[in-house]
């Protein structure tokens, strides 16, 4: 399983993140959106409107490494010295789909498709940063 139940649970119970992607002179890109999570695959899909016209997918096409995070702020303290803050990165390989249903209505027939490699939770699980790497499952505090 790629997600804990916890970090599963947390991603479904959010609306948006940022995707961050390199362009081809290597300047970063950091873009809001919404997706989904497949729990089947532990893909996540981003989609959206001409998502062949837009900066991400052409970022994606020439680099295909990106970085998703979602994050809030809680109500009440959930990290040493009462941070309020907490969150999930997901780094990994984006795949491009076409001919594919739209993630929502009004979006395009196109997805990234993000294979998660390291997983990066804060304040998720208890206090602190939880990391690791999907493919082996190694966890450690690394970020």
């Amino acid at each position: 399983m790629t997600f804990t139940e916890t970090e599963h649970r947390y991603l479904a119970e959010q609306a948006l993140g940022r995707l961050a992607t390199i362009g081809t002179t290597g300047t970063p890109q950091n873009n809001p959106l919404t997706y989904r999570v497949n729990t089947d695959t532990g893909t996540i899909d981003i989609g959206g409107p001409h998502l062949s016209e837009s900066q991400k997918y052409r970022n994606v096409q020439a680099n295909p490494q990106v970085s998703l995070v979602v994050d809030d702020i809680t109500a009440e303290p959930v990290g040493p010295g009462g941070q309020r803050g907490r969150g999930i990165e997901i780094r990994g390989v984006a795949e491009i789909l076409h001919g594919v249903p739209p993630l929502m209505e009004g979006f395009s027939d196109e997805l990234l498709r993000i294979h998660p490699r390291r997983i990066v939770a804060w304040n998720l699980d208890g206090p602190g940063p939880n990391a690791r790497d999907v493919r082996t499952g190694t966890a450690n505090t690394r970020t």
